[in-house]
């Protein structure tokens, strides 16, 4: 007998294959082999919420190898991920079988497995099941339901907002979280506060730091001390104090290890620890649950990485204790192995925590069959692993009050120290440390706050007391870390779909990712606005993690999923017909008045916030960009030019707007030229500029022309200073050179943005600033970029002596002299290319070029003019 097995990739493909033998052929999907047709009408509500599926192009050469498989065979296993993507798409690839008659009398059967390695997928063989129609009723709902809203609620965007693209279900709501907390941060106000901290010393001179807690007989918070003044008054006052112990407080403090990793808490700390976006981290997973050759046998080397599960198998909680007693001793063993239980309602599919498939796979032991990424990921969960079946970390904490009678003031000395590491040794949640050598050791290098000996009623010494100013700090902007610990707090979304979630913002250009910061784009603004204003049920958060929680149901068996689309659907498309029927005027008026009180708030004088400050006629509002979204501009344009930004209109903003929008802005004067630099506009947006151009040139000369500088995107005009400007105007720079080629990286700005230049190869920079980007992570764009051609000097021309070179560009291999430029001819072999080749190909190219332009600069043929004869 024969069986055919379909999995998803050809990695895993070929790792299953080598475990099941004769008699069995794996082929891959590559991943999903149908969807719904990018076309209104795909799924019709009024017809039950029928859908019409279609073959993807690129998966029709995948699904003709298994029509032809299947022909021949006896049995078909669908070995698809065992979470409900994997079971839609095995549900798929049945479907199209059976639509063709191709599984008459064929044993069709589902086999799902949590690890890849021989004795999970032999066992899955021995025990398979049918297909769960739950899981597969789960998928069709919410495929649905993304499908109805995306193509109903977006042609609406396009026609109110012009220049906006589409909408999401869930990702309109994640851009709310990140235009919510840009609004926290723009209107948040910073408030002084001052801190007094005194140097102290026991009779025995033993020194220590205590903080200033007590003054005047009043308990001092945090904030309590507001300026400057205070603050002189509060040190004036503890270094005139005689201060004795008044208590010692000694507690001894126990710290457990987190649980394993699930989809969630694996990107976060990827995120905070490694660097890693979601889609990265998803995307280095996804193959070391495929498989990697180690010594001649491929093996998966963990479990499945989309998860909500904290659990772990009986036998690898079992090897992982047998793993501590061996190479952290008996003493980091707790008693009896750690149990992790979910708290969330129904746990993604039932699976088990991400962990090594065998933890006896030490990261030290496989580096050398991994990549760096690999490694590192890997490197992770494997101490996350084994870190969370260890003893608990012991920590001594002291804490001591001292108070002096006249005047009154209290102090306060904290400290602990670590008594036994216990899973300290190998990982610590939310510490960037955890890969190097000291966590590798055992060692910690966190400084112990110690306190020397002290007990109540002893006396100490005042030795020097310094106070400190502060403000208090906004909300910080979203990382990827935050985003996805949000999301997961609100029930947005599920873990499998976080990475996919935060793509789709940054490819529709809502937000964009500064300093691993998530920003919202002006754009992305608007569209969080007017779905705040017109959809307001629909960004809710409750009601995106109740749906959440439907969907959940459907996958349990205990609600039907047409029913929960009916509930969903029927005010949805009510409330999208209203909103149609408004004209744009009202709907951008209407999200001006929301968005008015932010924008122009109001002015201390009293005046209005909307007054335009260049015609003082005009009322300034929200006005529509087809380029670069929505910008504030008067409503007597054209005959007022003011516009400016979406930002908040301080009185500083009103005038450089102002000035800028008048013309020219200088920002001041380089002090090596003595060059005034000023920012300007231009046909294809701002830039700086050094300088003026010269004169009219005289004969046989060239104007000179300045030098100028775009200005990137992720920087605000009108914020724009001379230091930023003349950065700008250094471009390109040198970052440094590279430590294994010592070739020199540079950073610069280009056509396509931002770019790092080495050996005359380009890589774009994407997250990272042009201006401040150094060294190391320069070299490790490099490294992590695709492997290019590189730079091949053929010699040099005949003519001038300079090199003719070989290099690689957008549009294939091209050989270069000086600036004329000629592509390889197609069937030569880049390694066979000679100078002689490259001269010719270079001459016709020049000879192609003169001639080009000898006939544009051909005058045009003029009639001659016909005289008439008078009379």
């Amino acid at each position: 007998m024969t069986s055919v097995v379909i999995v998803e990739s050809p990695a895993k493909a070929k790792t299953i294959n080598k475990y099941l033998g004769g008699g069995f052929e794996v082929l891959a999907s590559y991943g999903h082999v149908r969807d719904l047709p990018a076309r209104d009408g795909s799924v019709r509500p009024a017809d039950d919420f029928a859908m019409d599926w279609s073959v993807d192009d690129g998966a029709r050469k995948h699904i003709q190898a298994i029509r032809k498989a299947v022909k021949t065979a006896d049995n078909l296993y669908l070995a698809t991920d065992p979470d409900r993507e994997g079971e839609a798409i095995s549900w798929h690839v049945r479907e199209i079988l059976d639509e063709e008659r191709l599984l008459d009398g064929k044993d069709v059967r589902r086999v799902v497995f949590n690890e890849i390695t021989r004795s999970a997928v032999q066992a899955a063989f021995e025990q398979p099941r049918t297909l769960n129609r739950e899981l597969v009723d789960a998928y069709l709902a919410r495929r649905a339901l993304d499908y109805l809203v995306g193509f109903t609620l977006s042609p609406v965007l396009w026609r109110k907002l012009p220049g906006s693209r589409s909408a999401g279900r869930v990702q309109s709501v994640a851009l709310r979280l990140i235009c919510e907390r840009e609004t926290e941060i723009e209107v948040f106000r910073p408030q002084e506060y001052w801190s007094v901290e005194a140097a102290m010393a026991t009779p025995d001179g033993e020194p220590f730091t205590a903080r200033l807690t007590y003054l005047d007989g009043d308990k001092t918070d945090r904030m309590g001390i507001g300026n400057k003044s205070a603050a002189d008054r509060a040190v004036a006052a503890a270094r005139g104090g005689d201060f004795s112990v008044v208590s010692v407080e000694r507690k001894t403090v126990k710290r457990n290890p987190s649980p394993p990793f699930t989809t969630s808490t694996l990107q976060q700390e990827a995120a905070r620890k490694l660097y890693f976006s979601s889609k990265k981290t998803m995307q280095v997973a996804q193959r070391l649950y495929e498989g990697i050759s180690i010594g001649g046998e491929t093996a998966g080397l963990i479990t499945y990485m989309r998860t909500d599960g904290i659990d772990m198998a009986g036998e690898a909680i079992a090897a992982t204790r047998s793993l501590i007693g061996k190479d952290y001793g008996e003493s980091c063993l707790p008693p009896s192995p750690r149990a992790y239980r979910n708290k969330a309602k129904n746990a993604q599919e039932a699976h088990e925590a991400i962990r090594p498939t065998d933890v006896f796979r030490r990261p030290q032991d496989i580096a050398h069959a991994l990549n760096d990424d690999q490694l590192k990921l890997y490197t992770l969960i494997w101490r996350r692993t084994v870190a969370c079946q260890m003893a608990s970390a012991v920590l001594d904490q002291v804490v001591v009050d001292l108070r002096s009678q006249s005047p009154s003031v209290g102090l306060r000395a904290n400290g602990s120290v670590v008594t036994f590491q216990g899973f300290f040794r190998v990982y610590r949640e939310g510490r960037d440390d955890v890969l190097g050598d000291a966590a590798a050791s055992g060692k910690d290098d966190r400084k112990d706050l110690i306190l020397p000996p002290l007990e109540e009623g002893q006396r100490a010494t005042v030795q020097d007391v310094v106070s400190a100013q502060h403000f208090t700090q906004p909300p910080p902007r979203y990382s990827e870390a935050s985003l996805v610990k949000r999301f997961e707090e609100l029930g947005i979304g599920r873990p499998s779909t976080y990475a996919s979630i935060i793509s789709v913002l940054q490819d529709r250009g809502y937000v964009r990712l500064e300093k691993r910061r998530f920003e919202p784009e002006n754009r992305g603004r608007i569209v969080s606005a007017f779905l705040e204003r017109f959809f307001p049920r629909y960004v809710e958060y409750d009601f995106t993690a109740e749906l959440e929680n439907e969907l959940d149901d459907i996958s349990a068996g205990t609600v039907d999923w047409r029913s929960v689309l009916r509930a969903f659907w029927e005010p949805f498309v009510a409330r999208t017909d209203e909103v149609k029927e408004q004209p744009n005027r009202d709907v951008i008026d209407a999200v001006d008045e929301h968005l008015g009180p932010h924008f122009f708030p109001a002015r201390a004088d009293g005046t209005n916030p909307r007054r335009c400050p260049k015609c003082e006629g005009g009322s300034l509002g929200l006005k529509p960009g087809r380029r670069n979204g929505f910008f504030i501009g008067c409503s007597n344009y054209p005959d007022c030019s003011f516009t400016c930004p979406l930002t908040i209109l301080t009185d500083e903003v009103f005038q450089k707007a102002a000035a800028d929008s008048d013309g020219p802005r200088a920002l001041g004067v380089d002090p090596e030229t003595g060059e005034v630099v000023s920012v300007r506009k231009g046909p294809y947006g701002d830039y700086v500029q050094l300088g003026e151009a010269s004169e009219t040139p005289g004969k046989g000369k060239k104007a000179s022309k300045p030098k100028r500088a775009s200005v990137p995107s992720g920087i605000e005009v009108a914020t724009l200073d001379l230091e930023r400007a003349l950065s700008l105007l250094s471009l390109p720079r040198p970052v440094g050179d590279h430590p294994e080629t010592g070739a020199t990286i540079r950073a610069g700005l280009g056509r396509f943005g931002p770019y790092l230049l080495y050996q005359g190869n380009y890589y774009t920079l994407k997250d990272d600033d042009v201006l401040e980007i150094g060294l190391n992570r320069a070299v490790a764009i490099i490294a992590d970029a695709p492997e290019k051609d590189p730079v091949i000097e053929l010699g040099v021309h005949p003519d001038d002596g300079k090199p003719v070179t070989r290099k690689s560009g957008r549009w294939g291999l091209f050989v270069q002299h000086g600036k004329t430029r000629a592509p390889l001819p197609k069937g030569i072999d880049k390694e066979s290319v000679t100078l002689e080749q490259a001269l010719d190909w270079l001459a016709a190219r020049a000879g192609g070029e003169n001639a080009s332009q000898k006939r544009s600069r051909k005058k045009p043929t003029r009639r001659k003019a016909i005289t008439r004869a008078s009379g």
